[in-house]
C-alpha cells in the first residue's frame, strides 16, 4: 500500500479546502515562542475593554454626595468649571441612586446593578487623568501611551515583548464594537514601529467573527494549493533580494497563520458547545446585550487558547446617533442606552473567569479616554461635557488587591487629588504582566521608544 505524502495527509485532516496546502509553509515559518519575563508574572493574559466616548465616574463608580448638595448651584471664581463644548451650565446631581455593595460597601450607581455585585473583586483607579480632553489623542494616549498616531499599542507591546503561547491563533486580537470603530480606527491596535507580526487581528461580529476565512467554492483545493505555493515562492524570491523588509516578512507570516486559522478559529468563534446558562449570563438572550456580550465570550474563550491580548471596544463612531459614551446631549439618554450594553457582559466575563480559575492568571482592565465634567453642558436636556482632570477605571484578576479603591477627586469629582496618569495605567498593566516598562523597549530613530515614553510608575499601592 502507497504510503500517503504529507500534503494528502494534510489535506485529509483539513477536509480538502481549507487551506492546509499553506502547512509547509507554516512548518518552516513558526510564530514566535513565548519569550521570558523581566520578573514573575502575576498575569499571563489581558483582557482590555475600552469604552469610547468618555463615560461619567460620577454618575457610575465615582459617589459625590455634594452634586446632590449643590445641585443647580454654579461654580465660581477660582472653582470655576469650564466645559470643553458649548455653555457652563450649572452643578447637576447624578440622575441614578447610589447605594453600597459587597463586603467592601463600595458606592455604586443604580446604572450599573450588574457590576455593583462584583466590586468585591474589582480594583478602582479614581484619579485617572488623561492630556487631552479630544477624543481622537485621548484615545490614542489610552491604546498607545501617545496623543499622536504611529506608536505602537498596548497589546503590540504585550505580544512583542511575551511572544505567543498559541501557534495557531493571534497573540493580539481586537474586537471592535459591532456598531462602529473608535475614532481612528484601526491606529488604535496597530503595530507602530513594532515589528508587523504584533499588531492586532480583528475578529468580527457574531455572523460572521473572521472575514474571508474560506475560500470561494469555485476555486479547487489543488487550484488553491497552487496558489499558495507560487505565491510562497515568489515571496521568498522576493525577500531574499530585499532582506530585513518586515511587512513582506509580516505578510509571509499572516499566510502561514491563516492556513492555520483555518482550522482552530471555527471552533474558537462559535459558541454552540456553551450552556445555555452561560449565554444568558453573558446577555446573549437580549437584544441590547447580545453583540458586546458576544464579544466578552469570545474574550474568555480566546484567552483560554492561549491568546496573550484581548482587546474590546464599547463603543463606536462619534456620528448621528453617537454610537458611544459621549453624553453631551443627554446624560440619561446616552448613558442608559449604554449600559445595557455594557453592564451585565462584563459582570460575567469577571465572574466567568473566575469560576473557571482563570482570573487568577488573567488581568481584566476596563478604561475610558476621559471622564465627564459634575456641570451641565447647556446643549440639551442635562448632558455633561468632556473631563480629563479625574476620572475612574477598575482593574480586576491577577496579582491586585481586590475590593480596593485608589486615589480619589474633589468634592464635585472634577480634579484628581493626586492625578494617576495613563502612563501609570500603562507601566502597572506591564509590571503584572511580569515587564518593566522601562526595560521594554525598541530602537527607532534614533531613540530606545518605550509604551510609557519617559514618564510613568507602577501603581504600587493596588498590588496585592
Amino acid at each position: 500500500m502507497r504510503k500517503p505524502t504529507r500534503r494528502e495527509l494534510l489535506w485529509e485532516f483539513g477536509g480538502g479546502g481549507v487551506g492546509l496546502a499553506l502547512a509547509h509553509l507554516a512548518a518552516r515559518d513558526a510564530p514566535a515562542a513565548a519569550k521570558p519575563t523581566h520578573f514573575e508574572p502575576k498575569a499571563k493574559r489581558l483582557i482590555l475593554i475600552s469604552l469610547p466616548g468618555g463615560i461619567s465616574a460620577v454618575d457610575t463608580f465615582d459617589y459625590k454626595p455634594a452634586l446632590a448638595a449643590n445641585h443647580g448651584k454654579e461654580t465660581q471664581g477660582a472653582n470655576t468649571i469650564k466645559p470643553f463644548f458649548g455653555k457652563r451650565g450649572a452643578i447637576m446631581k447624578s440622575p441614578w441612586e447610589f447605594r453600597q455593595f459587597g463586603q467592601t460597601g463600595k458606592w455604586v450607581s443604580s446604572l450599573m446593578p450588574h457590576l455593583a455585585r462584583r466590586v468585591d473583586d474589582l480594583t478602582f483607579l479614581h484619579s485617572m487623568v488623561s492630556r487631552s480632553n479630544a477624543h481622537g489623542p485621548a484615545i490614542f494616549q489610552m491604546s498607545t501611551g501617545y496623543i499622536f498616531q504611529g506608536f505602537p499599542s498596548v497589546g503590540s507591546w504585550i505580544s512583542f515583548g511575551l511572544g505567543s503561547e498559541n501557534d495557531n491563533l493571534p497573540s493580539f486580537v481586537v474586537l471592535p464594537d459591532p456598531r462602529g470603530l473608535p475614532p481612528c480606527g484601526v491606529a488604535n491596535w496597530g503595530n507602530g514601529f513594532l515589528p508587523a507580526a504584533h499588531q492586532g487581528v480583528i475578529f468580527g461580529e457574531e455572523k460572521q467573527p473572521i472575514a474571508d476565512l474560506r475560500p470561494p467554492q469555485s476555486i479547487s483545493a489543488g487550484e488553491q494549493a497552487a496558489t499558495y505555493d507560487l505565491l510562497t515562492q515568489m515571496n521568498e524570491q522576493h525577500l531574499k533580494h530585499h532582506p530585513g523588509d518586515d511587512a513582506l516578512a509580516a505578510r509571509i507570516k499572516s499566510y502561514s497563520l491563516a492556513a492555520r486559522m483555518q482550522i482552530t478559529a471555527p471552533e474558537v468563534t462559535g459558541i454552540d458547545g456553551e450552556s445555555e446558562s452561560t449565554k444568558e449570563m453573558y446577555g446573549l438572550n437580549l437584544k441590547e446585550s447580545r453583540p458586546f456580550g458576544y464579544n466578552c465570550l469570545l474574550a474568555r474563550r480566546l484567552i483560554e487558547r492561549g491568546v496573550r491580548c484581548v482587546q474590546l471596544f464599547n463603543g463606536g463612531h462619534f456620528g448621528t446617533p453617537r454610537v458611544n459614551w459621549d453624553a453631551h446631549e443627554d446624560l440619561v439618554a446616552n448613558h442608559s442606552k449604554n449600559a445595557l450594553t455594557f453592564d451585565k457582559p462584563v459582570a460575567a466575563l469577571i465572574a466567568d473567569l473566575q469560576q473557571r480559575g482563570l482570573l487568577k492568571d488573567t488581568l481584566v482592565a476596563v478604561t475610558t479616554e476621559f471622564g465627564r465634567l459634575p456641570i451641565s453642558e447647556g446643549l440639551g436636556e442635562g448632558g455633561r461635557d468632556h473631563n480629563p482632570e479625574g476620572f475612574t477605571s477598575f482593574l480586576a484578576g491577577a496579582g491586585l488587591k481586590p475590593g480596593f479603591s485608589f486615589g480619589s477627586t474633589d468634592e464635585l469629582g472634577y480634579k484628581a487629588d493626586s492625578p494617576t496618569t495613563i502612563y501609570d495605567f500603562h507601566a502597572t498593566i506591564l509590571h503584572l504582566m511580569g515587564l518593566d516598562h522601562k526595560r521594554l523597549s525598541y530602537y527607532h530613530n534614533g531613540l530606545q521608544r518605550r509604551l510609557t515614553d519617559v514618564h510613568g510608575h507602577v501603581i504600587r499601592e493596588v498590588l496585592a
